[in-house]
């Protein structure tokens, strides 16, 4: 059998990443471009400037076209991933209205205010469907459930009149649904032109970002974990049943039609912790790693892993980015003393993200009542073997990454070979296309300081400073007044 391909775009926060992949999971070819720095206009607002989304896969599109020498008629298709909890206005045409509004905009999720220049509202996902194909059609696994009247039983628009009047959105204003591996729509002449794609090539329809990336990690099977690195972290666990939304978790819809996936409470600003440290330990110290021809991350991580499991009693709270409803949370370090470095403080960070998933996950597990035997991590930051090794040692189970990490594009990818054929359905694509790489496993001493740290201290940090820090929030609100 001669290879085909599959396109899988990731449009996330930072980027829009793109990647060729096969039928055996192999990617390709692959491109990126940044997107530009939010716009925050008054407090509490968080835009995407301009185009920029559009503009940020366009560029990404025609790079990695321009790279590609192979047969055209062979790529099979284009999944299209992008992030969820954005909020979308879009004129009759289909062109902005208004600036795109990020997740960590307040505006995303207060009720909708109908106003006549607003032809319909919907998600990134169904924006940039509509610039590739033309059509105003959209996944209804990304209508978040929160922002949208989602009937999460049926997977449609719900027809109940009391959950239409909450939400207040005209249903002339939603767009048209399809499930993830639907066919939305074909690449338009003048998204050909724009992007290098060939014209006709079908458009499919995937999920919410994090349920594209559990779905190319291979997320599919009971008993099995997985924790997300990204801007934001979280955990996420797959089932059948949609279970009530907890206070440890809620529900969301998988990339895999009228299935679920249970995901805990996340960290925001997630990996940016780590980029936060590299940024402010001084433009000398990056300077002497590229000199000696290594990146600032293994410079640390040398230094890291020479520390010991607990970092010398030094505690991190990964807080540096607070919801907008509690604004007085911050992120501490505490526990210095003479004996701690740069490398105490880079490893300490890792534990506390660590820690904090393995707390958010165990709260969800009592709930939800699935209990991991393995535990997948995906994302950048699986890059790090220090990192992994302390998640194995944290969690307590069989950790693993994967070949491919960017599991978003890989699962957009899946989503296309199920919807054109070339796999019959999504647990024999995944089978053919998600291959384990590494495992770790915990090592014993490490897991007994860890357990020691977190049940006797850790998991009560949080709730010891509120106090604290909520009086330390308003005396600078009001000094600042």
């Amino acid at each position: 059998m001669r290879d085909v391909y599959f396109l899988g775009v990731d449009s996330g926060t930072q980027s829009t990443k793109v990647s060729l992949i096969n039928q055996s999971g192999e990617v390709l070819l692959s491109a990126s471009e940044s997107l530009r720095p939010m716009v925050s206009r008054q407090r509490g607002w968080v835009e995407h400037p301009d185009d920029d989304l559009w503009d940020s896969a366009k560029a990404a599109l025609t790079k990695l076209m321009a790279s590609f020498t192979g047969d055209a008629s062979a790529i099979k298709g284009i999944g299209l991933c992008s992030i969820r909890c954005c909020r979308v206005f879009l004129k009759k045409d289909g062109s902005l209205a208004a600036p795109v509004m990020s997740w960590m905009d307040v505006r995303a999720y207060e009720p909708f205010e109908d106003d006549p220049d607003i032809g319909y509202t919907g998600s990134t996902s169904g924006y940039l469907t509509f610039r590739l194909t033309g059509e105003l059609k959209d996944t209804i696994a990304n209508s978040y459930q929160y922002q949208f009247p989602v009937d999460t039983d049926t997977w449609t628009w719900s027809e109940d009149p009391e959950v239409q009047a909450t939400f207040g959105i005209p249903r002339a204003k939603l767009l048209d649904m399809g499930l993830p591996g639907d066919v939305l729509g074909r690449v338009s002449a003048a998204a050909a032109r724009e992007t290098g794609l060939p014209e006709g090539l079908p458009v499919v329809a995937t999920a919410n970002d994090k349920a594209v990336e559990a779905l190319g990690s291979g997320l599919i099977e009971p008993r099995v974990a997985l924790l997300s690195l990204g801007t934001y972290i979280t955990s996420m666990l797959s089932g059948e049943e949609n279970l009530p939304d907890g206070t440890t978790y809620f529900t969301n819809l998988s990339s895999i039609p009228h299935r679920y996936l249970y995901e805990s409470t996340g960290i925001r600003g997630g990996m940016w912790h780590i980029s936060w440290f590299k940024s402010v330990i001084g433009e000398d110290f990056e300077r002497s790693a590229r000199e000696s021809g290594r990146t600032v991350e293994e410079v640390l991580e040398v230094e890291a892993a020479k520390v010991p499991a607990g970092s010398d009693g030094l505690l991190t709270l990964p807080d540096w980015l607070a919801p907008a409803s509690q604004l007085y949370q911050k992120g501490v370090m505490i526990g210095f003393d003479q004996r701690h470095t740069r490398g105490h403080m880079y490893r300490s960070i890792m534990e506390a993200l660590a820690m904090r998933m393995k707390n958010n996950l165990d709260d969800m597990v009592g709930d939800v009542g699935t209990v991991p035997e393995k535990l997948i991590v995906c994302g950048g930051g699986s890059n790090s073997p220090l990192f992994m090794q302390i998640v194995s040692d944290v969690f307590g189970i069989r950790t693993v990454r994967n070949r491919v990490n960017g599991a978003a594009g890989l699962g957009a990818a899946i989503s296309v070979a199920v919807a054109t054929g070339v796999y019959d359905d999504f647990p024999q694509a995944v089978a053919a296309m998600v291959h384990e790489q590494d495992e770790y496993n915990p090592i014993p001493s490490n897991r007994r300081v860890y357990e020691a740290i977190n049940t006797g201290v850790y998991r009560d940090l949080v709730p010891m400073l509120e106090g604290t820090l909520m009086q330390m929030h308003e005396a600078v609100e009001a000094a600042q007044e």
